[in-house]
């Protein structure tokens, strides 16, 4: 068998992860569910091996083997590209694989909400999507990229590590660079940005202090920054951007992240009925008294900003929950066991 035989069986089972691991057959997760492919046999170390060094060149094979991890993206044509990550695991190669869909998401396909549309149609500012792994960050950047890439003529740059989604220019111009091959570091990637004459960045992830420096300090001179970080609400984003830097630069952090902040989108996936998954979303929209809040470091409170703005487009997880409860798309105990405060069901 050829790995490839298995990425087709997980495409077409819709499946939006593969995991090879020795004393396990190959398992696929399915709606957020883990099940081992039917009629697999359990792999040995030498089956796996052979299996995942098929599809690495010597080099590809020489850095894994240094470094002990390894990302890095493969495509077969026609069907899918994957996010391939390689470790270590008791001696063993291991792989997770991530299925990326070989079209371009839309905000339609995904049910983004209008305050996405308008985070796209700005001109400058910092906008976060966050969210645990596996939550569908990477294919809510990708829906608002391919909507600025089909309605603007921008320069876009992308700093990924790997490189997802394939963007072909239409309106836009887009310059997708990924880590290892074509910069050292997301913060070496944007050190020397300006100079490529972009109008939108986005950065994979905001991995360390300097990269979220920068990415601000970026945002401020004009240009429309997207980022992610693996935070699950809108309060712990500013509060853990914030606490990266010591503690004597925080006030002027939180100045700046005042004035450039535009939004925050964090969402997470449920199990959808009828099969499927559906992303509950949390949307914080920057006005004037959540920037004064950020300045006063008064983060507890935005919370309650959130609650009581609906009209510009904000919304709490909770809110988010109960509507997709009460519109049908999950059941009661789902939303109740994500939620910060259950009570609001019985409202």
């Amino acid at each position: 068998m050829h790995i490839n035989d298995l990425f087709k069986i997980a495409v077409q089972k819709k499946a939006s992860d593969l995991h090879l691991m020795v004393g396990i057959p190959p398992t696929i997760r399915i709606d957020g569910n883990l099940m081992s492919i039917e009629e697999m046999a359990i792999l040995a170390p030498t089956n796996i091996q052979e299996l995942i060094f098929g599809i690495l060149s010597k080099e590809q094979k020489e850095r894994f083997v240094k470094e002990k991890d390894f990302d890095f993206t493969y495509e077969i044509k026609g069907l899918a590209r994957f996010r391939i990550n390689l470790y270590w695991e008791k001696g063993n190669v291991a792989l997770s694989a991530r299925v990326v869909p070989p079209l371009l998401p839309t905000m339609e396909d995904i049910l983004m909400p209008k305050a996405a549309y308008d985070f796209t149609e700005l001109n400058d500012g910092f906008v976060l999507v966050t969210g645990p792994t596996g939550c569908g960050k990477s294919t809510s950047l990708a829906a608002m990229i391919n909507l600025i890439n089909r309605k603007r003529t921008c320069h876009i740059v992308t700093l990924e590590d790997p490189i997802e989604f394939l963007y072909p220019s239409i309106k836009s111009i887009i310059s997708q660079r990924e880590l290892g091959t074509d910069m050292t570091s997301f913060a070496q990637g944007l050190k020397h940005i300006l100079r490529q004459d972009p109008n939108v960045i986005l950065i994979g992830e905001m991995r360390d202090l300097e990269t979220i420096a920068t990415a601000i300090t970026v945002a401020e001179t004009g240009h429309l920054v997207f980022a992610t970080l693996h935070t699950q609400n809108a309060s712990q984003t500013i509060d853990r951007i914030i606490d990266v830097f010591p503690p004597y630069q925080q006030p002027q952090i939180r100045l700046q992240l005042s004035i450039t902040l535009k939004g925050i989108l964090s969402q997470q996936l449920l199990p959808k009925i009828g099969g499927g998954r559906i992303a509950a979303r949390e949307i914080l929209v920057s006005n004037s008294a959540i920037a004064n809040l950020i300045r006063e470091n008064k983060i507890p409170q935005i919370r309650t900003v959130i609650q009581t703005s609906a009209k510009e487009g904000m919304v709490t997880m909770d809110q988010d929950l109960k509507r997709l409860y009460l519109e049908g798309f999950i059941n009661k105990e789902e939303a109740m066991v994500r939620m910060v405060d259950p009570q609001e069901l019985k409202e």
